[in-house]
């Protein structure tokens, strides 16, 4: 879907095979989709893939694809083109999930974390030396410093932080370096330094009655403080709303790096 200016909303692209999770834009104006597959009889989703299109929804090409075997679900562009994925399969005792780096041209996909409890969110900070990642199913938060693409730096692999409650979903970093979390079932966006320390915290309304519990994603404008989220009202009844806030400070376009 794409939100104007004016709060107008069209569809851009849609498919029935594929589950849509999270996207970015490549430095060419494409637009990259992680999406899931359909669910099995397990309730669990089939190998999804990365396709991108063309700003206008059409020139649809596969990037990633199921048959690589990857729950995809969200994706990052470095300054060089090559992005971060998530890899969300796994569970809370299976960690078979990770993080993986996708080559500028697509020629190769290399391991980057492995052994994540169903890998979800992904985020680099603003000049590209650290990626974040969040562990959806064991309620981690990961800091990695990044020696080049796709490159821990030697001990530079930790978790800073560990969540309560469920669940670290999506997430963003700001022209500052700073992390925001949306929290899945907890209608709130945690905030963290660039170190990993907890520096606040965004409430949606209604949180008290249990409305817009389901926060799944946020995006942050570039060159302002303005913040949407996305949510869901699942026990409620009230739809899906995107709401506004302020961030900690500007945001910056994913795909051009300082």
């Amino acid at each position: 879907m794409r939100l104007s200016m004016d709060k107008g909303i069209t569809t851009l692209y849609q498919e029935d095979e594929l589950h849509p999770t999270g996207i970015a834009v490549h430095k060419d104006g494409r637009i990259f989709v992680a999406a899931l597959g359909k669910p099995n009889s397990g309730g669990l989703f089939e190998a999804g893939s990365v396709i991108s299109i063309a700003p206008d929804g059409g020139d649809r090409q596969t990037i990633v694809p199921p048959k690589a075997g990857y729950a995809v679900d969200d994706l990052v562009f470095d300054e060089l083109g090559g992005f971060y994925f998530t890899d969300f399969r796994g569970s809370s005792t299976e960690p078979t999930g990770g993080v993986y780096y996708v080559a500028p041209d697509s020629s190769s996909c290399v391991p980057v974390l492995r052994n994540m409890c169903a890998a979800n969110g992904v985020a680099l900070s603003p000049d590209g030396t650290v990626l974040w990642a969040t562990e959806f199913a064991n309620c981690r938060l990961h800091r990695v410093d990044l020696s080049a693409p796709a490159k821990p730096a030697r001990f530079g692999a930790l978790i800073p932080y560990h969540f309560i409650g469920i669940a670290p979903d999506s997430m963003r970093t700001d022209s500052a370096g700073n992390v925001y979390v949306a929290m899945y079932r907890q209608a709130r966006i945690l905030v963290f330094s660039p170190y990993g320390i907890p520096i606040g915290q965004i409430l949606l309304p209604g949180r008290e009655d249990n409305h817009f519990l389901k926060v799944t994603s946020l995006a942050i404008v570039p060159g302002s403080r303005d913040l949407l989220i996305v949510a869901r009202d699942e026990l409620g009844g009230r739809g899906a709303m995107v709401f506004a806030a302020r961030g900690l400070a500007p945001g910056f376009p994913m795909f051009s790096h300082r």
